[in-house]
């Protein structure tokens, strides 16, 4: 990667365990996020993740170039032009490198930071006549004032069911479902179990079972395949794809040497 960091496949299993890690996980439990401070960072996510952006503007993170790769789906042309929504588009990480490469897409941008949909239209390849850019909270109808439904052909959600409040990813997953299409498709990458960013949690952030606070207030699940396979089968959807994926994070020099574990999946609406 341009930025000096290295990905190496390490396969689609699950990771195991080591007796270190597994007295990590035993240690979390000992002092928990307390219900009322839990019920706050709920009710203000959206200013959590608009405090974020203003912090790290677009520097925090990279442009995903790997999608392509991940998801042939995205790429190359079709007769006449396919609409995308990408929920949780941060400021454009996903949206403006597949522009580069040609894609033959309208593109649906949206998010729960206003902030961020800010940046993404001061982006210079930001065009109105190729896409729109919006703030939306995924968890409620708000999506349906804007985008009707059975009219889109493919949903992104890179990295953004795991922000979401486990109560709430089944409604979020039907919402997706409405606006696909017959035939429609969701893709999606996300925090896999035991991925290294869930042993590193300290005693004190973890809200519940696999779902922790971050020091900025953001929040992050932890999914393990029958758990994500469950909820999509759930909200109806025909699972394609559903497995982990591990990855060697290697970055000589900021010294970073990590085991990631994602959870990667393809999903489709019933022709029918």
């Amino acid at each position: 990667m341009a930025d000096g960091t290295e990905e190496i496949p390490m396969g689609h299993g699950a990771r195991t365990l080591s007796n270190e890690d597994r007295e990590k996980l035993k240690k979390q439990d000992s002092r928990l996020v307390s219900d009322f401070q839990a019920l706050q960072l709920e009710k203000n996510a959206k200013k959590h993740w608009d405090l974020f952006y203003k912090r790290n503007e677009t520097r925090f993170f990279k442009d995903r170039h790997w999608t392509t790769r991940e998801f042939f789906e995205l790429v190359g042309s079709a007769d006449g032009t396919r609409i995308l929504l990408e929920v949780g588009c941060g400021v454009g990480n996903l949206i403006y490198p597949l522009i580069e490469e040609g894609m033959n897409f309208f593109v649906y941008a949206c998010d729960l930071s206003p902030r961020a949909v800010d940046f993404v239209k001061s982006n210079e390849k930001y065009d109105e006549s190729k896409m729109k850019a919006f703030q939306c909270d995924i968890t409620s109808e708000e999506i349906f004032s804007v985008i009707t439904t059975n009219s889109v052909d493919i949903v992104t959600l890179i990295f953004v069911l795991s922000a979401i409040h486990p109560d709430n990813f089944s409604v979020t997953l039907k919402n997706i479902f409405k606006i696909l299409k017959p035939g429609g498709l969701l893709l999606l990458r996300d925090y896999g179990l035991f991925d290294m960013a869930q042993l590193r949690f300290k005693p004190g952030n973890k809200i519940s079972e696999n779902f922790y606070m971050r020091q900025d207030g953001t929040r992050s699940y932890f999914f393990s395949e029958e758990c994500l396979k469950d909820l999509l089968v759930q909200s109806g959807y025909e699972v394609i794809e559903n497995s982990y994926v591990q990855r060697k994070t290697i970055n000589l020099k900021e010294d970073i040497d990590a085991d990631r574990v994602f959870i990667q999946g393809k999903y489709r609406k019933p022709s029918h």
